[in-house]
Order: structure tokens, then C-alpha cells, then sequence
């Protein structure tokens, strides 16, 4: 034994034995709830970062907390391995991406170990490994199988001068060029695959089933953002339909101009020839431009007239169409009817290039003699329709429901439900991802490969271009094959997977990631899943968190699970700035080393510190002088566990004093627990350490009673630190392992308190306190605060106005 712990020796001793004996090797067992934990996983690139840290030891913290309350918890880890930052490094350091992953994940592999955490490695699933993407090319398969993908022309970001595609990543600037030679970036339109997750959208809108954060429920509502209204058909004056969405079909007498996308295909068929090389320079300046940029609402709003008329169909009015860019193809039907009165985008534009301005909507308390609108009038549910036929007189708050019935009585149009969420784009014109298992015959056209030649493995002898275009598509073994149907010779498809389709089922293929029969075990299915809780970053509200959701409800259609929802509960947390409150990065100088920081502290230590410095879902700036409270508490309890005590004077109440404070902090820490509250639960913890310090220096508490608080401690304690307490767990004498011990339970008598102190308020001002009775009704605590000297003094024989008791502990007297 050592008066000082040596956190290097400790660790690494228990890290082998926990490995040795399989501590944490979790099998189906059913005598037990079970409880599937899963943190998110990370990009192998290179070196742990301080944020995974604050992300997966307090989620390793829940899981061993859980285990130790009974249940059979699964605690897995593996690596979302595909990427383009592999791709990257290909090109620039010389290195082949498949050798850069691997190299990562086997140093990966040696750093989350060294934090302590209950992953159960015999469960490691890698998204680069074939024996994985084998069964993220079935799913593409299963998905085509069951009408959820498909192939069309999509715009994509594309150099010119490189004469490749690029990922949003590689594309920046206001400026949007390419990252690797600055030549300005285009779209361009090529085939590309997709999931039909808008077949799902009105169910991924119901969280009922679910305990996900509020706001992730309001990002996901809002992406996906459904809206209710109709579709309306407008004609060209040659009788071409042009289809519109509108929410306010009330204000289709309004409509004074139509606006297309650009990229709307009856532009070419509809621009008159004065009109030509303008709406062509227009056209050609939109495809530079983000969907984010073109539907910015303070930006000023530029278009084209085509030259072309339509007729508004309920006045016949002859309205001229428009191409402009905040009206895009992916939304809708790349069409909008626009009515400047009541739409503020409509009204600027219209403004802007002089087109007419018809009110429909009267605004209450307006008249004629008012004059022009200034500004758009956009409510729904106030005014009266006007300058609409036979509906004239109609509260506006009746239009929309009136028009709608109408427009189907008269076969204009119909009720409709409108979604902002697209379709999933799943093909990435680059190397490092799961090839998508098509292959193209001039006969039969896109034919899947059958299940027996996946996976379709990528090639290793790839020479990558310094443009970055994806080397697949020159690589003759790869790209030539002969088509399943015919057996005819036919191309492959060069396009890989986004890494969002790897991440969306990997909490299943942890159950069995060895099994090459089926994607997870059926019976390990039927125990674990769906998973319990889920930990990690907001930031993936709307892609992965959407795409998982997305995918389970396509496995349920396909018959593989019985559940709609991947993750029963969600909890995110927040993120460990800089000391300068900054976000870490290396061009600032604030970044922490997780590395640096176990060597010097113990990972018991570092992972104290980040359960402990703010509250978990918030994060904050990292302070290194704030570590030394943590460095202090692991070293306090590792004296006080080995201390031989020998009691001197016992009394009753100090024993009850330190029973109770005990058992009220097993109380505390069990609740904070539940509730991802980890630094009231540490600090909890801190307090009672100093009481058994007090207790210590006074020797006044029975053996069995200090006993019992060391033994609570280091159980509280165990899954914040779980090496040291291992080790005075052992050291103690109980048997191996402190984590396969019960939770300890508070008994509510003991932790009863037996005083109270009594705050005594005059007018919302604290005169006195009052040590009384725990337990005294609140006729009595009002008789005690009238009674006190203070109290009695200021009064000076005058009758209160009232006296207020407040839970108990606080008496308001109000004079």
C-alpha cells in the first residue's frame, strides 16, 4: 500500500485483469432487464480528442451505473471508417486510405482503453471492413427490393478544371470554389441514388414512442417541415401545366406573376427568344449557388422574366412567369404561384421589378383610402377576403378550408400535404465508401448483384488522381464485369455509399459482428434491441439521427425487427471548449490532449474532471486548475479506503450524523444518475467525503458506520472512477469486481434529517435562522418565527399582514 496513488500502475493493472477475465463481455440473459447503451461512434482520424472523451466516459459512467442496479447492460464500440478525409490523405501524405484507417484505429484502439470504459471490444464493428460493407451493400439491395431506392439525375457540386465531383467540404468560400485549385465550383446534373425517406416523413414527425431532447424533436419537425395546403394547375398560355404547392390557396386571386426554379425543366421550352441569353447567363449563375445561399431570406432577390404567360386559373388573368433563385426544383414542384400582397418574399420581389400588387386579404381597421401596400400582409387567421370573386366577404380564417373544396369541386386542384424533406442522396463520386452493388448491362440496364458475390470488395491497387476523382472509374478489374441476367459483359457502378448509410444500422450489427449469415443475430435481436440510450452530439439532429430513424422503419417493412424507433432514449451532450471559451482547434492554440492529460493525472482523474466541470448537456470552457479539485478527491479516497480507522470516543449522534449523510448521498447520486446529472452527483459525492474526512479527524463514528460510508463511497464512486475503486475494492477484501456489485440503497429513516435550519423573512428579507425539529407542520414554524426576538422587535406589538411558509424551511412574514 502507498499513501499516494500512483494512477499509471493502478490503471494499467486493472485494464489487463478487466481484458483477462472478460469482465465486460456481455451475453444474452434473460433472467435479467436488459439495457443496451450505446454512445455514438467515431471517425478513426488518428488521435482521440478531449470531446470524445466528455462524450463517452460519462456514457460509459450511466452504463456501468446501470449494470450496477441489475440490469444486463451491452456497452459496444466500433468506427465509422469510411470517409473522405482518407481520401485526402491519400492524396496528399502518399498513403493508401484503407492503410491510414487501419493505422488509426489500431492507435484508436489503444486510447479508449485507456479511459476504462466497459466496451465490450468482442463486439467492435468497423464500417471499412468487407465483412461489414457486405451487409451495407445487402441493405441497398433490400431497400431496392422493397421500392425505397432509386436512380435519377441530381445536381451535384462539380470542378471544372479538376473535372470531378466534389463533397460540400471540399467546396468553400462565400465565393464557393474548389478547395484544391480555387477554380470557381458549378452544378451539374449526373445519376445518382436515393432512399425514398419521404415515404416516411409523416412518421418520423411522431415522437411518442420516444424520450428524445426537445430540440432535437424541433429540428427534426422543422426539416422535415410539413405543410398543409393544395395543389393548384396553372397553365402557359400553349396549355403547358405548371403544377404549384401553395398553404394559402385564399389568395389564389392575388397571384399576379409565377416564379420557376432555374433549373425548371419548361424553361428551355417556354423563354422567348428576346428573353433567351438572359434567362441562359441567369441560369448558368444560379447552378454556383447553395440551396442555403438561394433561400436566405435577407437576400436581395434577383430573376428573369422567360418572355412566357400563364393563366391564373381562378380569373384567368394573364400573368407573366419568372425564373428566380430562392424558388428551387428539390421543393415542391420547382414551381410557385407568387402573390406579393401577402407574401414577403413576393412582395420584394414584385417591388423590386415593378409587377403588380393585388390585396385580397384586407388587414382589420384598413380601407381604400390607405392607399398601396407597404409591406405584406401575411396573416392567416385575421381580415376578410377581397377582390376574389364570389368568396369576397369571407374571414380569412375560413379561405383557406372554402377555396380548397372549391378548387376540387371545379377540378383546379386538390387538398395536398407538403414536405421540405428530400429524398436520402446516397452515391459519392469517391473511393473510400461501400461500393453500391449495381452493375449496368446495355440489355437488362441497372441490375443489382446477387447476395452470393457480395461484398463487392474495393480494389487495393488504385492510383488516386491529385484532382480526386475517384479512382474506380479507371480501374479496369473493378469497373468491367459481366451482368448477373446474361452474363454479358457490363460496368460496374463506380459510385460508393454515403457514410450515413453505414452509421444508420451499425447498432445492429454490434450484436453479431462476426456472423456472415445475417446481418445481426436474430435471437441476439430479439434480446437487445431496440437499443435504450443513446448518447451524443445535437449536431446530428437532422442527418444521422433522421437516417437511423429512417432505416429502422424500412427494416420493420422488410421484416427484420418489430420496432419502429433504433434508440428508445436520446441524450446529447454538450461540447469542452478552449480555456479561452473558444472552440478547439489547433490554429488557436487551446486544444487539450486527452494523451498528455492521463499521463499526468490517471484516466480516473481526467474522466472526474469532465463529469464534473458542467453540467453534462452544456459543456463549457476547459479549465486545467479546475482539474485539481477532481485530482484531490481520487486521492483523498484512496487515503480514507486504506486507512486502518480506530475509533475513540463514539457517539450516537456523530453516527448518525454520518449514516445519514451517507445514505442522503446515495439517495442524491442514485437520482442524479438517472438523470445524467454528473457533477451535482460528483459534487454530492465531494461533500460526503468531507464529512468522513470530519469524522476521521474526530474519531467519533463506530467502525462499522465508517465501514459502511467507505464501502458507499467507493460504490458511488466506481463507475466516475473505476480503477482506483477496483483496486481499494480488492484491497478491502470484497470480492471481484466493485462493478459486478449491487448499487448500494438508501434507507429513508436513516437519511431523514432531524433539524432543519429555519430562514425567517420580513418583507422577502432574511432577519434570523432557526435551528428546529425536522418534521414540525407549518402552524408550528409559523408560531417559532413569530416568537423570535428579531421577529418580535420589528413587529413592536403589530399584527402581520400575512406569514407565508414555504416547503417547509422558510417563513415570509409580510408586515
Amino acid at each position: 500500500m502507498s499513501d499516494v496513488y500512483n494512477p499509471q500502475e493502478v490503471e494499467a493493472k486493472w485494464q489487463t485483469k478487466w481484458q483477462e477475465s472478460g469482465l465486460y463481455r456481455q451475453t444474452v440473459d434473460k433472467s435479467k432487464p436488459k439495457h443496451y447503451a450505446l454512445t455514438m461512434l467515431p471517425y478513426p482520424s488518428g488521435d482521440l480528442h478531449i470531446g470524445h472523451w466528455y462524450a463517452m466516459t460519462p456514457s460509459d459512467a450511466r452504463a456501468r451505473f446501470m449494470r450496477m442496479k441489475g440490469y444486463n447492460v451491452l456497452f459496444p464500440m466500433g468506427f465509422d471508417a469510411f470517409g473522405l478525409p482518407a481520401e485526402n490523405a491519400a492524396i496528399k501524405r502518399n498513403i493508401h486510405p484503407k492503410k491510414w484507417t487501419f493505422a488509426n484505429i489500431e492507435r484508436m484502439r489503444g486510447q479508449l482503453r485507456s479511459m476504462g470504459a466497459m466496451f465490450d471490444w468482442e463486439r467492435e464493428a468497423v464500417s471499412a471492413d468487407p465483412s461489414y460493407y457486405k451487409w451495407t451493400q445487402w441493405f441497398f439491395k433490400k431497400l431496392l427490393e422493397y421500392d425505397l431506392a432509386y436512380r435519377k439525375l441530381s445536381a451535384v457540386d462539380f470542378c471544372p478544371n479538376c473535372n470531378t465531383t466534389l463533397a460540400r467540404e471540399q467546396v468553400w468560400g462565400d465565393d464557393r470554389h474548389c478547395e484544391r485549385c480555387g477554380t470557381p465550383v458549378i452544378k451539374k446534373d449526373l445519376e445518382q441514388w436515393f432512399f425514398k425517406t419521404t415515404d416516411y416523413a409523416e412518421e418520423l414527425l411522431d415522437f411518442s414512442t420516444i424520450d428524445w431532447p426537445e430540440r432535437v424533436k424541433v429540428m427534426q419537425t422543422n426539416w422535415i417541415g410539413r405543410s398543409t395546403g393544395a395543389n393548384v394547375t396553372f397553365h402557359t398560355e400553349q396549355g403547358d401545366p405548371i403544377e404549384i404547392f401553395t398553404t394559402r390557396p385564399d389568395t389564389l386571386w392575388g397571384a399576379t406573376f409565377m416564379v420557376l426554379a432555374p433549373e425548371h425543366p419548361l424553361v428551355d421550352k417556354i423563354t422567348a427568344v428576346a428573353q433567351a441569353d438572359a434567362v441562359l447567363t441567369y441560369r448558368e449563375a444560379a447552378k454556383r449557388l447553395t440551396d442555403i445561399d438561394r433561400e436566405t431570406a435577407d437576400r436581395e432577390k434577383t430573376g428573369v422574366f422567360t418572355g412566357a404567360y400563364a393563366i391564373n386559373p381562378v380569373n384567368n388573368a394573364r400573368i407573366p412567369i419568372w425564373i428566380a433563385d430562392y424558388v428551387l426544383m428539390t421543393y415542391g414542384s420547382g414551381a410557385i404561384m407568387a402573390v406579393p400582397a401577402h407574401d414577403e418574399r413576393d412582395f420584394a420581389f414584385a417591388t423590386k421589378f415593378g409587377l403588380e400588387i393585388v390585396e385580397v386579404i384586407r388587414q382589420p381597421g384598413r380601407s381604400d383610402e390607405d392607399g398601396p401596400l407597404t409591406e405584406a400582409f401575411v396573416s392567416k387567421t385575421e381580415g376578410t377576403m377581397i377582390n376574389s370573386g364570389a368568396f369576397d366577404g369571407t374571414p380569412a380564417s375560413e379561405g383557406v378550408a372554402t377555396v380548397t373544396a372549391w378548387l376540387e369541386a371545379q377540378g383546379m386542384g386538390e387538398k395536398a400535404v407538403n414536405y421540405r424533406l428530400r429524398d436520402w442522396l446516397i452515391s459519392r463520386q469517391r473511393y473510400w465508401g461501400a461500393p453500391i452493388p449495381i452493375v449496368y448491362c446495355p440489355e437488362h440496364g441497372a441490375v443489382p448483384v446477387p447476395d452470393d458475390q457480395l461484398p463487392i470488395m474495393l480494389p487495393d491497387d488504385v492510383e488516386f488522381m491529385p484532382t480526386g476523382e475517384s479512382p474506380l472509374r479507371f480501374h479496369e478489374g473493378f469497373l468491367h464485369t459481366t451482368c448477373p441476367e446474361c452474363g454479358k459483359p457490363a460496368l460496374r457502378e463506380t459510385d460508393t455509399m454515403d457514410t450515413f448509410m453505414c452509421s444508420s444500422w451499425y447498432q445492429y450489427r454490434y450484436l453479431s459482428p462476426h456472423d456472415d449469415e445475417h446481418p445481426f443475430d436474430p435471437e441476439e435481436g430479439a434480446y437487445w434491441l431496440p437499443v435504450d440510450q443513446y448518447t451524443g452530439g445535437i449536431e446530428h439532429a437532422t442527418m444521422h439521427l433522421i437516417y437511423t430513424r429512417f432505416f429502422t422503419m424500412a427494416m420493420r417493412k422488410m421484416g427484420l425487427v418489430d420496432h419502429s424507433e433504433p434508440m428508445l432514449a436520446l441524450y446529447n451532450q454538450g461540447m469542452v471548449l478552449g480555456e479561452d471559451g473558444e472552440k478547439m482547434s489547433k490554429s488557436r492554440g487551446n486544444v487539450v490532449a486527452p494523451d498528455t492529460l492521463v499521463a499526468q493525472y490517471g484516466a480516473d482523474t481526467v474522466r472526474t474532471y469532465l463529469m464534473f466541470f458542467a453540467k453534462w448537456d452544456q459543456g463549457g470552457p476547459w479549465n486545467y486548475d479546475g482539474i485539481k479539485g477532481p485530482q484531490r478527491l481520487v486521492q483523498d479516497v484512496w487515503e480514507m479506503a486504506q486507512l486502518a480507522y480506530m475509533p475513540k470516543q463514539v457517539t450516537d449522534e456523530a453516527n448518525r450524523a454520518l449514516r445519514r449523510k451517507t445514505h442522503q448521498t446515495i439517495r442524491k447520486v442514485t437520482a442524479d444518475f438517472e438523470n445524467f446529472s454528473f457533477n451535482t452527483a460528483i459534487a454530492a459525492i465531494m461533500e460526503l467525503r468531507n464529512a468522513m474526512q470530519a469524522a476521521r479527524r474526530s474519531s467519533d463514528v463506530a467502525a462499522d458506520v465508517w465501514a459502511e460510508a467507505v464501502d458507499s463511497l467507493l460504490l458511488l464512486l466506481a463507475p466516475v472512477a473505476p480503477h482506483v475503486t477496483e483496486e481499494l475494492w480488492a484491497q478491502r477484501g470484497h470480492g471481484y469486481s466493485v462493478h459486478q456489485h449491487s448499487w448500494p440503497m438508501w434507507d429513508e429513516e436513516v437519511a431523514k434529517e432531524e433539524s432543519i435550519t429555519l430562514v425567517v423573512q420580513i418583507n422577502g428579507k432574511v432577519r434570523d435562522r432557526i435551528d428546529v425539529p425536522a418534521g414540525m407542520s407549518d402552524e408550528e414554524l409559523k408560531a417559532l418565527a413569530l416568537a423570535s426576538e428579531r421577529v418580535v422587535e420589528w413587529l413592536n406589538g403589530r399584527s402581520p399582514h400575512k406569514v407565508i411558509v414555504v416547503k417547509g424551511r422558510l417563513v415570509n412574514i409580510v408586515g
